[in-house]
């Protein structure tokens, strides 16, 4: 994983259903920019990463800091968890599709969680 400190430092520009989808080459072009686990859907209108656990605990603590980002950030992801995973899956809801918002929380939330 290379870690970009341009997608970490910046903010989340407010989404308002203003702003273009990326497409498949914009979008695959910043995937090297965050960790591995990260998937774009076959649609490109989603980017997931999901982690495994031996608990449930831990999947909280991810899914709590999912949405502390989310809330910080102004930009939500949907998260799912229970015993032993959370997911996490950014899309930009007022778009369709993905923006650059998108991988901007997912390199922060690399940076919070490794």
């Amino acid at each position: 994983m290379s870690t970009d400190t341009d997608l970490n430092q910046q903010s989340c520009d407010v989404c308002a259903g203003g702003g273009v989808v990326m497409t498949r080459a914009e979008a695959e072009e910043k995937m090297p920019q965050l960790h591995g686990d990260w998937v774009l859907d076959d649609n490109t209108s989603s980017l997931t990463r999901e982690m495994k656990f031996k608990g449930f605990a831990k999947a909280v603590y991810h899914a709590n800091i999912a949405a502390f980002l989310g809330d910080k950030e102004g930009h939500h992801p949907d998260v799912q968890f229970g015993w032993g995973y959370c997911r996490v899956i950014f899309t930009s809801h007022e778009l369709g599709g993905l923006s650059p918002n998108d991988f901007i929380c997912a390199a922060k939330f690399d940076a919070l969680v490794g």
